[in-house]
Order: C-alpha cells, then structure tokens, then sequence
C-alpha cells in the first residue's frame, strides 16, 4: 500500500508543473451518435482479414439476437466514433481477482514457444514480481524472444537491479516515458505522460488485459464467489478483473504493442514470430480500443456512445471515478429515461486524493435517481461495463480525466449476451458484497470528508 501511494504523490507533485501551461480537453460527445455517419453494416476482420459486407451481416445477425440495444446499430456508431473494426472468432475467458489471472498468466508464460511481449504500469521486486521475472528469464534462455515494456512512475520505487538481472539474461526491457529526462531520446519529455496499460500477448496467440499489475498487492483475493467473507480490515484483499482473449483480436494487442514500443524511440524489436496466421478459437466478437495522450480517445468515445445508446442498463464498476461533466450527464440523462444505472465504487481505497475527488458528483447522480454503492472490505481496483446486457468493456481504463486524457489505456470491448451475462453475474455478486449510499444518508455525511471533496476537487484534472 505504502509503495503505492508514492507512486501516486511523486508524480502529482512533479506534474504541478503543467499547471502554469495549457490544459488538454476531452473532445465534445454530447449526443454523439446524431453526429456520426455509420456505415449500413459495421466492419468485422477474420481470419483471412475483413469480411464482406454480405458475410458480416450474416455474421453478426446470427451471433446477436435483436435485444434492448441493437448491437449492429451500436456496433456501426462505434466504429464511425473510433474507425476500429470489429474482429470475429475469438474465445474470451473473464478472470477474476489477482490469483486467478497471475496463474492463467503464468501458465501461459511457462508454455510460450516463441515470443512473449509484456506492458505494465507496475512491476514489483516482491514475491510475484520476481515469480514472474524467473518465468520470463528461463523462457528467454529457452529461446523464447521477450520484450518487456514498463513504465516509469509505475515501477519508480523498484531498485534496477530487478530489472538488469532480466537485462543480463537477454530479455529486452524499455522504461516506458523515463522521469528522469537525462533518460529520453530527443525532447519530448512529457512527464505527465504515462502507459497505464497491462497487457501480456504470448506467441501471438494468446493476450491478457485488465486492472492487474504485477505486483504481490495483488496476490491475496478479496475472496470473490468465497462463501468465507472478510470479516476486518486485516482481511481486506483486493477486487479486480481481466480477461484472456484467444484468436484473431490478438493480432490487435500486438499491433498496439509493436506501436507503443516504436514510440519510444529505441531499437527495433527482435525477430519473431509476433503474427502468426491467425485461427478461429471461439465465437466471440470482439473490439480492441488503445487510446493514448494526444490521441482519438477511443475509449472515451466508445464509453460515451454506450451511455448515450443504453436502453435498460449501465452497470459500471469503476477503481477511480472521478468523471468529467459529460460523462455525469451521460449517466444522469440515462437514469432520467428509464435505464437502470448503478456503479460500484471503492469503499476502501488505496487513494485517498482520488477517492474524495469521486465524490463530488455524488450528489447529482443520486438526486437524479443513479445507484451508488460501496464495495466492502476489499480495494476495488477493476475498470468494467455491462450496458444492457450485451455490450461490456474490460480494460485498463478508469473513468477519470487522467485515463483519457493523459495516460495510454487498452480496452476490450465484448459484444452479445454471453459474454454480457457473465458480466452482469459478476456485478450482481459486487452488488452483493457492497453498502447502498443513499441521497438522504450522502447528505448528511460528516462535515471534514466534504472538506476533503472540496479540496481533491483542485486536482481533479491530473486524477
């Protein structure tokens, strides 16, 4: 915990620097839809690249029965908003808690034949850190070409020596936007930039994302679908989420590596075999956003268009909520028109600037009819999204202004029931383990934690 919070304070106190400069601004999406021009049909990508609009069509008419949000129609605004197709033949598996996704991981890891590409905000020397780091050594003594791409204010409490004994062993390692500028080629020295993604691709086959890091903080569960609930605080765990793809879509994870690794202007990656010829490994059809600082903002987009479009519900769980204006609108408007719309949000927190600044909306969106509940005896830190059942995001993505607008994000977008009720069975059990905060019991909340609100709000635009 305590390394955490540093990771936190130190940067925000080097970034007060970009006060006295001008700020970034997230674009207009009021009633985004209205001003898109979709295509008829959206385009969807195979195995042998993109389909046919006839083959789409079909496609996509057979795998989403005609629900409360028409997926085609949805699915056709999201590319129009983000111009990034769909991607078909894929297998998802959700992954809940720390100890579920770092064996899946490790797993994988342990049985990569030729690559293994790893990006991530935080990579700890602790018990799983160095777990991970001995995996990843004997896979590249074995042969196996592993790239390593982690960032800097992330791991800025981690001695290098951790990361030079992978060095030594061959491993090829970038720190991602360095804070020390000594370290950066040219001048672009963007300080507030960071690469908040996790993201692990074995063989070109198999990639990983969520709200995992790799890190031991992680390790003990919060006892999910446990019939043994924590019963004190020295029993908290911590509740996140991430999911494994396998198929076509992960070709999309590695292109968005092989770009963030070019970005920071080093040598080329080794030879490997990154993309293989991909092959159908399920059913599901799939989107894979990457956003960045300066960028489309992607997600930003593709969040706003489901808020807007939803029918029946949003349910929203979300580490650090500290939303810009249009989203609290997006959410009030749909409350306001029928949509069931409920948010999981920390009880406990790892970050206590963060976790006032979220505050400040409460007010609005529980007057306005929005369901704010708590989560209990665990740090919520996953980034997930079910709207109306069939369409869900996981990722690496807060609903923050910091996440859209200066950090690199990755999210998947899982479209069709399925997947959505997976979601919604997870949420369901979130629900379960959280506190109900009520407008008359929000109200009436003690005098010093809306002094603290008050003075989080200030940092609102680098949360």
């Amino acid at each position: 915990m305590k390394v955490l919070c540093m990771r936190f304070w130190i940067p925000l106190g080097l970034m007060c620097w970009g006060l006295l400069g001008a700020c970034a601004s997230l674009p207009n999406v009021t009633a985004l839809g209205d001003k898109l021009e979709p295509a008829a049909t959206p385009t969807v990508k195979g195995t042998n690249g993109e389909l046919s609009g006839a083959r789409s069509k079909a496609l996509l008419a057979k795998r989403w029965a005609k629900g409360t949000l028409d997926l085609q129609q949805q699915a056709a605004l999201e590319e129009a908003a983000t111009g990034v197709p769909l991607i078909a033949g894929n297998k998802t598996t959700l992954l809940f808690d720390g100890p579920q996704t770092m064996k899946a991981m490790l797993e994988a890891i342990t049985s990569a034949r030729n690559n293994i590409n790893l990006e991530t905000y935080i990579f700890d020397q602790d018990e799983l850190g160095l777990k991970f780091a001995d995996a990843l050594i004997e896979r590249q003594q074995q042969g196996v070409t592993v790239n390593i791409l982690y960032d800097s204010v992330g791991t800025i409490g981690v001695p290098a020596e951790f990361f030079k004994r992978m060095r030594d062993a061959g491993i090829k390692l970038i720190e991602f936007n360095p804070v020390n500028p000594a370290k950066v080629s040219g001048n672009d020295w963007k300080l507030n930039n960071r690469d908040h993604r996790k993201v692990l691709i074995v063989d070109g086959k198999i990639a990983f994302t969520g709200g995992i890091n790799i890190s031991a903080t992680y390790a003990k569960s919060s006892l999910f679908r446990s019939a043994s609930k924590p019963t004190s605080k020295k029993d908290v765990g911590w509740r996140d989420t991430h999911i494994k793809v396998e198929g076509p879509a992960v070709q999309a994870f590695q292109w968005l590596f092989v770009r963030q690794w070019a970005s920071q202007d080093k040598d080329d990656l080794r030879e490997a075999d990154y993309f293989p010829k991909p092959v159908i490994a399920g059913d599901k059809v799939v989107r894979v956003l990457g956003s960045d600082p300066d960028g489309q903002f992607e997600i930003y987009k593709a969040y706003a268009l489901a808020f807007q479009e939803a029918k029946k519900s949003i349910h929203i769980t979300s580490a650090y909520f500290v939303p810009d204006r249009q989203t609290v609108d997006a959410l009030i408007a749909a409350a306001k028109r029928g949509v069931d719309v409920k948010i999981v949000l920390p009880g406990v927190s790892d970050s206590g600037l963060v976790f006032y600044a979220g505050h400040a909306f409460y007010d609005d969106l529980l007057a306005a009819g929005v369901k704010i509940y708590q989560l209990k005896l665990a740090v919520l830190h996953a980034k997930t999204a079910v709207v109306d059942s069939n369409w869900s995001t996981v990722g690496s993505t807060n609903l923050d202004t910091r996440s859209f607008l200066h950090n690199s994000e990755l999210n998947v977008i899982v479209m069709g029931e399925p997947f959505g009720n997976e979601m919604e069975r997870a949420f369901q059990e979130d629900i379960r383990d959280s506190n109900l905060i009520t407008l008359e019991q929000w109200r009436h909340r003690p005098w010093a934690n809306r002094m603290k609100e008050w003075a989080a709000r200030f940092m609102d635009y680098w949360l």
